[in-house]
């Protein structure tokens, strides 16, 4: 099945091999059209104005091809396009989301939705569900149909603690390695653990998430759980998700088993150190 190359458009201007084009124009029109190339994409954070880290998704952008086809991908040039995009939208300290995405071919930038938490989210956690599901090669970033297909199937499921947030992944050992839409950390006794990298999508936001444990003294350990081991109670469990839209997100329960993770001191601890991250990056690219 082909998707097109725009979906969830909030953009009336859009950038289209360089050029702004109105989004209900005539040359726009086919790219919401299902495209049977391979469609390689990042989403990245508009986070007051600023394109957040984007210099690691142009490179994860680039990855994703010459893992896959291997054509040139520009990463100064796309820098420089979609800033010159982003001033021509003129959208001050906007918070969103902005989608980069490439064919061998063709080259479109547009805003897209985007699901950032609000204060009360992050204060009570999310709940989640799980998809037994091992990605294809997960360090590639493409459109695969299966995959989205079987995800949004998941996301219209209900637990017992309200729809589901985001989707937590399950290899066939029943250990729980990523999110779909994000990277999973559980804390157990103290200690921080997440799956190796040849499992995941190496989220951006990850990067970063590293850099907050070593800012905090603390040292990621590679491991998965599945849930059984999670809800153990001779150990004491906090579980979390970091992604581009996300940042660092407690987690509530999982499936049908609660997590009091918004109230631990290391969840609250390496969410401080993040923030601290954000801020210096916004800092240093608020003027480009």
């Amino acid at each position: 099945m082909a998707y097109p190359m725009i979906e969830n458009n909030l953009s009336n201007i859009l950038m289209i091999d360089g050029r702004l084009v109105s989004s209900n124009s005539e040359t726009a029109m086919e790219y919401f059209e299902p495209c049977y190339d391979t469609i390689y994409y990042e989403t990245v954070r508009i986070y007051k104005g600023v394109l957040l880290f984007l210099e690691d998704h142009l490179d994860r952008l680039s990855n994703s091809v010459k893992a896959s086809e291997g054509f040139y991908v520009d990463t100064k040039y796309l820098r420089f396009a979609l800033l010159n995009y982003l001033n021509a939208l003129a959208l001050g300290e906007y918070e969103g989301n902005m989608r980069v995405v490439i064919t061998r071919e063709h080259t479109v930038f547009h805003i897209c939705e985007a699901n950032i938490p609000s204060k009360e989210v992050f204060e009570k956690g999310i709940a989640t569900n799980i998809l037994q599901w091992e990605r294809v090669a997960p360090h590639v970033k493409i459109f695969r149909t299966e995959y989205k297909d079987a995800v949004a199937k998941k996301f219209t499921e209900a637990t017992p603690y309200g729809m589901p947030y985001e989707v937590l992944l399950e290899n066939k050992q029943g250990e729980i390695t990523e999110g779909s839409k994000s990277n999973f950390f559980a804390i157990v006794d103290g200690e921080i653990y997440s799956a190796t990298n040849d499992l995941i999508l190496i989220g951006i936001t990850r990067k970063y998430v590293l850099e907050a444990l070593q800012k905090a003294g603390l040292e990621l350990r590679y491991k998965t759980f599945g849930l059984k081991q999670l809800m153990d109670p001779e150990h004491k469990v906090a579980v979390f998700v970091s992604s581009t839209p996300f940042d660092i997100l407690p987690i509530s329960s999982i499936n049908e088993v609660q997590f009091d993770s918004v109230n631990d001191e290391l969840v609250i601890k390496i969410q401080q150190m993040y923030k601290e991250i954000v801020e210096n990056y916004y800092e240093q690219h608020k003027n480009d």
